[in-house]
């Protein structure tokens, strides 16, 4: 059995991969993390789970637990100490935070020459999947047709656009051989002039409860191409990240996203 370390293990999120991590054939809850002051310290992490007692509870201390890889969702500052525990015991990590300023993924990218590392803006199936529908997309219409990802998330989300939303632009500016950051419009107000050729648009929505919902438009002469993933429950990105631990465990130094989990062509 491979020992998972959930970090962030008491949020909405850090709860669902206690569930979903109990459920998988191949893996064991073997610590539960949380930062200092969190109320959640002291609970057994199968009863955080929604479940019966497992017999580990949650702790702000790495240095006491025992694991084989770690999942992590949380914010960038808790991912970048999480990964010097890693780089300590030499551990693989699983990492679903978003948004990580360039330095910040520059510095995991660098862990990943020493351990094997996955970043992930999304870890659902679906969602990667729809990336590369984005992709072939944008190679077959080129920036004659407009594009616009379209996002939105619950009311507590902090960043915007969405990693998710991000991963999808770069996917459309790949298709088009360019840079997501010589081609995305973030922000249109006022007075913005006609739209220019070539732009990725992002469009951000947050409110209420909403999982979370990613459309890419493709406006062109005479149609429109939409094509759209909508999540109802956060276990389908708790399913995910506990199949790529587990994919994580045997894999060699690297720097991994979920199309190598997936064994998907780019």
């Amino acid at each position: 059995m491979t020992r998972v370390a959930i970090n962030g293990a008491a949020g909405r999120m850090g709860r669902n991969l206690l569930a979903a991590c109990l459920e998988h054939p191949d893996l064991e809850v073997s610590a539960a993390l949380e930062h200092p002051g969190q109320a959640a310290l002291g609970q057994d992490a199968g009863v955080l789970a929604g479940g019966d007692p497992i017999g580990v509870v949650v702790t702000d201390d790495p240095a006491t637990a025992q694991f084989d890889v770690v999942i992590d969702f949380t914010r960038p500052e808790g991912t970048l100490a999480m990964i010097t525990h890693c780089l300590e015991r030499q551990v693989p990590i699983v990492i679903g935070t978003t948004g990580l300023s360039p330095e910040q993924r520059a510095e995991i990218a660098t862990a990943g020459h020493y351990i094997p590392v996955l970043i992930a803006p999304n870890t659902g199936i679906g969602v990667n999947l729809l990336s590369g529908l984005v992709e072939q997309a944008a190679r077959t219409l080129g920036p004659e047709y407009d594009a616009e990802v379209i996002e939105a998330h619950h009311r507590h989300k902090v960043d915007a656009p969405s990693g998710t939303a991000l991963y999808l632009g770069e996917a459309i500016a790949s298709g088009r051989g360019e840079k997501l950051a010589d081609r995305a419009v973030y922000a249109r107000e006022g007075h913005t002039g006609e739209r220019a050729s070539g732009e990725i648009g992002f469009s951000t929505i947050r409110g209420g409860d909403i999982v979370g919902e990613h459309t890419v438009l493709f406006a062109g002469p005479g149609e429109r191409i939409e094509i759209t993933h909508r999540a109802s429950s956060r276990m389908l990105f708790a399913r995910g990240a506990v199949r790529a631990a587990a994919w994580m465990a045997a894999q060699r130094p690297g720097l991994y996203d979920m199309q190598d989990v997936l064994g998907l062509t780019r």
